[in-house]
């Protein structure tokens, strides 16, 4: 470069990073993604308005020819490689493993209604829609892999900002965002390897390809990295031989797959995935790589979608409302459906599917690099751009319309179901206990619950709470609420033979065993509610389940 583009070049990167910042904390401050600020600040800087303003000005600031334009394209393919290291590491393997059933249906749903929405349209009415390729099956599979990819780090970020990280919600939300993922940029690869190699006749090489670098990673690069790791943070100087590691490991991975034919960001992916798996690398490597990437490099990036189109220019309305509906609806609707079938409330599923409808990030790779490619018109580019700031903006607040609906049971008055009360007329311990367990097993299967059975409480039960006239026996099970269940018996039975007094009413009580504090509150609060003098009578007397639960209620 000349002295001139030098000093051009210099320029225009302070000026990105200072209005990626500026706009970017103003989101923050907002509770907002500061991504949203970051293409805002692009769009102003770009040719959408500095460029209608000022046209010369900013065709010298940021040209799109020449050799500053070459080394900032540069700076920002850099960018993207090192963004998606970082998300890489953000994703837990064991994490998916223990949410069984409810995060599988809700990834695999959130990936399949959204791709057929996406494709359907767009392969039988590409030329409508723009397609740049010759291949109009390319064009489809792109459109269904964009509508159906979810972005990792917005929907971490927006958890975060809701104190559902670490809830059950939040680690189904997260663990099926990382199947999402993993599936979108497997996808996404074989894509851009097509449009690349010749067409869709290389599909089944470039699926061969993938399965064949991911092998390499796991059974080689893997065992290799979980040695390197800890050896890195404790006998060479902390932090930066480890942030080397994983800059050289992540471009290495990248350069791999892109030679390959397959994309450079799945294996800066992949590369992240591998090294963020290792048990041994600190939290504090995690935050010092995140803080340094996300502050730097990642807003280069997000302001440069912003300098590349004239999103007035290319503002296609009708498509645009296309792309959206197919978006949201499908995500939303593949995903709610999904958290449905694993068990979730209606409330909880529909949570779930708009916490998976933030695209950001992803979304607006995805479409940057198809644009680069030829694959898309920059009328699709700006579409897909909308339903990535869409999606950030409406996650947070409908989701917390909805949580809002949903049953925390975590006191007596929200788990009490007057199906579950019984005025028996056993008389004997044993009897009593099978009533009342075969009762609550038939209650706990039809809410679509597998982690109650008979068996499964006598083995695990506690020692009975016994207050006088009350016997409270108590477990905790893989069940994902806590349940409650009465047997109220007007001649009593003696609980154990040495009792002085007879057991009029049995509370059985089964909560979360991932939650021991909320075993012992529901506990205490029973408690509590016969402590009082002649409880066990009154309650006796009421002889109706709706009665008994006011009684509750009053109570506590």
């Amino acid at each position: 470069m000349t002295h001139t583009e030098v000093v051009t070049f210099l320029v225009a990167i302070s000026i990105m990073l200072f209005f990626a910042r500026f706009l970017g904390e103003m989101f923050s401050k907002m509770r907002q993604p500061a991504i949203i600020g970051e293409i805002i600040a692009g769009i102003l800087l770009g040719p959408t308005i500095f460029g209608n303003l000022l046209p010369e000005f900013q065709g010298m600031l940021f040209p799109q020819t020449g050799n500053v334009s070459l080394v900032l394209n540069g700076i920002v393919q850099l960018a993207v490689i090192m963004l998606l290291i970082v998300s890489g590491l953000e994703v837990n393997l064991v994490l998916i493993a223990k949410q069984g059933k409810t995060a599988v249906y809700t990834s695999v749903l959130g990936v399949i209604l959204p791709f057929v929405l996406g494709f359907i349209p767009f392969y039988f009415f590409s030329e409508y829609f723009g397609a740049q390729h010759g291949d109009t099956l390319i064009f489809a599979l792109f459109m269904g892999t964009a509508l159906s990819i979810s972005a990792l780090p917005v929907i971490a970020r927006t958890l975060m900002d809701m104190n559902l990280l670490k809830s059950e919600i939040g680690v189904i939300i997260i663990a099926s965002a990382i199947v999402n993922d993993l599936f979108g940029w497997i996808f996404f690869s074989v894509i851009i390897g097509m449009i690349t190699s010749g067409g869709s006749t290389n599909f089944l090489t470039q699926i061969g390809g993938i399965f064949l670098f991911l092998a390499l990673l796991y059974f080689i690069g893997k065992p290799l990295s979980d040695r390197l790791v800890p050896r890195l943070q404790e006998k060479f100087s902390y932090p930066g031989s480890i942030l080397s590691y994983i800059f050289i490991a992540g471009l290495v991975a990248a350069a791999m797959t892109e030679a390959a034919g397959i994309h450079a960001i799945f294996g800066a992916f992949m590369a992240g995935v591998v090294i963020g798996d290792s048990s041994h690398l600190k939290e504090e490597t995690r935050e010092i790589i995140h803080q340094f990437v996300t502050n730097i490099f990642a807003p280069l990036f997000f302001i440069s979608i912003g300098l590349k189109v004239d999103f007035f220019a290319h503002f296609d309305p009708f498509l645009t409302m296309i792309v959206l509906v197919l978006g949201i609806v499908g995500k939303v609707a593949g995903c709610g459906i999904g958290a449905r079938l694993g068990g979730m409330s209606m409330s909880e599923s529909i949570a779930i599917g708009f916490g998976m409808n933030s695209r950001g990030a992803m979304e607006i790779i995805l479409g940057l690099l198809a644009l680069q490619a030829g694959l898309i018109n920059e009328a699709v580019f700006v579409a897909l751009v909308v339903l990535a700031l869409a999606t950030s903006l409406i996650s947070a607040p409908i989701m917390s319309y909805f949580l809002r609906k949903v049953k925390k049971y975590e006191n007596l008055a929200e788990i009490f179901d007057p199906e579950l009360v019984i005025f028996t007329g056993e008389h004997g311990r044993e009897a009593v206990l099978r009533e009342l367990v075969a009762k609550l097993e038939q209650r706990v299967a039809a809410n679509g619950e597998s982690g109650f059975s008979t068996d499964k409480f006598y083995k695990t039960m506690a020692a009975p709470v016994l207050i006088p006239g009350l016997a409270l026996p108590h477990a905790k099970l893989p069940v994902k609420r806590p349940w409650l269940a009465i047997s109220i018996s007007d001649g009593g039975y003696y609980y154990e033979e040495e009792s002085e007094e007879p057991v009029n009413i049995t509370v059985l009580l089964v909560s979360p065993e991932d939650k021991p504090e909320l075993h012992l509150h529901l506990l205490a609060e029973i408690a509590s509610v016969f402590a009082e003098e002649n409880a066990v009578e009154r309650i006796k007397a009421l002889k109706d389940a709706q009665l008994i639960r006011e009684f509750f209620t009053e109570k506590l």
